[in-house]
């Protein structure tokens, strides 16, 4: 498998017609052979019209004589002509559909490490059924551009010895080809403009929908559960009808570029079989060779009604990789020069604005368990952002120790610290698998995040298998083992964003329990863990060091929380309400 070296996030800026020599240029050894074999099966096609000729001729030559030895002689020829014809095609054919195959593999690996890169960037303004639509699809169709080029240049070698053996047969003839033939190329590329852009807009209103698709099966659970149905297929309905208006107008695109090439191809021949004609009636030509002449003329059909394939395979193609590129090229939401800095197990921000944050000033000390309250839900996600180094603030800096994040590569930051998303995903395969460990730890994991309830309350317990998004538990018991993963990891610095909201109050104080226990130990004085609880909830609030209350994207208080559910309004509104 060839691919790039390069991380994908780190070339550059790059085009579709880069995406393709790139492509093409990864797999030129297995390329060449490929078309070497296709160009070989195609000098064979060309033959055998020839060989026939010269089969009639000597039949005729030897009718009245009783040679035999010449038509024989042919007729042998003409095997191992077939012979060669056919192996070639088999491997070729093989050769060239394994090429783009792996071409498309190669652009799927590129554009996965560009999404998983720890920089970011592919992922902004574009829905994940969008980015599945371009990883399989695009990749599946730019790929395609090889076999189109290997055919291609497989179908140029047939007219162009076609076009050599008419020659041998007939000046004029081989001169009608020659002339028409490079014309034919160039009205076929003239025709393939309009329907290139015309699948680019297919793509795109195809991709659209596709993630419009993607998102509300992933909420499918939820729409049911508030009867909003209809409104998902009203929000569904647009984009669909979009995209098959795209594809309809494509398909008529792609209907008049095959129609015109056929009338095109068609008027060619015909041209060529009445000159043909016309020279055997005056005695030009041979029996035989107007027997070669009529069968190339045939033959020359082929390859330019492939012509009319190979340029829809190409427009498809290139509009394919003009979005594979945007992905590949899009710009990176997180610099710095990536230095490695020193552990730390301290967290703080200085004059933070980003989004809807406006200042922000706030330390976590090393071993503190400290409460995030936001009063908008918004400054929750922009500071989760910023903390975990899925961007960089506009204003002021987050710091590691006394490291500033935007300097560190986005790898270190998230090797010491560990957000855990509200909505994490769990994975189809084992229940265990998705905690990333066994043993001791585990144990104590399971018990703190109340996740031994979930494993007790299964029948095959901690053997089961868990399907896509872990679509067999019930949404508490799918927050508790995903919170079993975070903890887990046991990361210097944890940040839990809102970990037991779908779980009843019993429960909840148990995990508040629990990861106090487990997270900060008493008589262990400061410790080396971390813990940021970013919630609303005041189980979880109540075991906390501290609590720093945000309001319109700032620090407005802090305290600890008895004290602040006693003295500030807001923030007892918030948390109790």
């Amino acid at each position: 498998m060839s691919v790039s070296s390069a991380s994908p996030a780190a070339v550059g800026p790059v085009t579709g017609p880069d995406v393709l020599r790139r492509m093409l240029s990864a797999r030129r050894g297995q390329m060449v052979v490929a078309t070497l074999l296709l160009c070989s099966h195609q000098f064979g096609e060309v033959l055998v019209p020839v060989v026939i000729g010269r089969v009639i001729d000597e039949a005729v030559a030897g009718a009245g004589t009783g040679a035999l030895g010449g038509l024989v002689s042919w007729i042998a020829g003409l095997a191992v002509v077939f012979a060669v014809l056919s192996f070639s095609y088999q491997f070729g054919a093989r050769k060239i559909e394994a090429v783009a195959e792996w071409s498309a593999h190669d652009l799927r690996l590129q554009l996965t490490e560009r999404v998983l890169h720890a920089r970011g960037g592919a992922e902004e303004g574009r829905l994940p059924g969008a980015l599945t639509s371009i990883a399989t699809s695009d990749a599946q169709r730019a790929g395609a551009v090889a076999m189109a080029v290997g055919v291609a240049s497989a179908q140029i070698t047939a007219m162009v010895v076609a076009a050599v053996a008419l020659l041998w047969v007939s000046l004029p003839l081989g001169l009608v080809v020659l002339v028409g033939a490079p014309l034919m190329l160039w009205l076929t590329h003239l025709l393939g403009r309009p329907l290139e852009s015309r699948s680019e807009a297919e793509q795109e209103e195809a991709a659209a929908a596709s993630g419009v698709a993607a998102d509300l099966v992933a909420g499918l659970r939820v729409l049911k559960g508030i009867g909003a149905e209809q409104v998902a297929v009203e929000r569904y309905r647009t984009p669909s009808r979009r995209a098959l208006a795209a594809t309809v107008r494509a398909a008529r695109a792609r209907g008049a570029y095959e129609g015109a090439i056929l009338l095109m191809t068609g008027v060619f021949l015909a041209l060529v079989a009445a000159v043909g004609g016309k020279l055997a009636l005056d005695g030009v030509i041979s029996i035989g060779e107007l027997t070669a002449a009529i069968g190339l003329a045939q033959f020359l059909l082929g390859p330019l009604q492939v012509f009319a394939w190979v340029g829809t395979e190409l427009a498809a193609g290139r509009a394919s990789a003009g979005r594979v590129a945007e992905v590949l090229s899009s710009p990176e939401l997180v610099g710095g020069d990536g230095r490695v800095g020193t552990a730390s197990a301290a967290l703080s921000l200085e004059g933070v604005a980003s989004g809807c944050l406006r200042h922000i000033d706030l330390r976590v000390e090393p071993g503190e368990l400290v409460g995030v309250v936001p009063r908008d839900p918004a400054d929750a996600l922009e500071l989760l952002r910023i903390i975990g180094r899925e961007t960089d603030p506009h204003v002021g800096h987050a710091r590691l120790g006394d490291d500033r994040l935007s300097d560190l590569h986005p790898d270190q930051v998230r090797g010491q610290i560990l957000v855990a998303a509200h909505d994490a995903e769990l994975f189809g395969g084992p229940l265990l698998e998705n905690l990333g460990g066994s043993g001791e730890l585990t144990a104590e994991v399971l018990a703190a995040s109340a996740a031994d309830e979930v494993i007790g309350s299964l029948p095959e317990g901690a053997a089961t298998v868990l399907t896509e998004r872990g679509g067999n538990l019930s949404g508490g018991q799918r927050q508790r083992v995903a919170l079993a993963r975070a903890l887990n990891l046991d990361a210097p610095i944890l940040v839990l964003h809102d970990p037991t909201t779908a779980v009843d109050s019993v429960t909840e104080a148990r995990i508040a329990a629990g990861i106090r226990r487990l997270r900060h130990p008493a008589g262990e004085g400061g410790g080396v863990r971390t813990t940021v609880l970013v919630t609303t909830s005041p189980a979880l609030l109540a075991v906390t060091d501290r609590v720093v209350l945000l309001v319109e994207g700032r620090c407005a208080a802090q305290g600890r929380h008895a004290d602040l559910v006693r003295d500030d309004e807001i923030y007892r509104t918030t948390v109790l309400s």
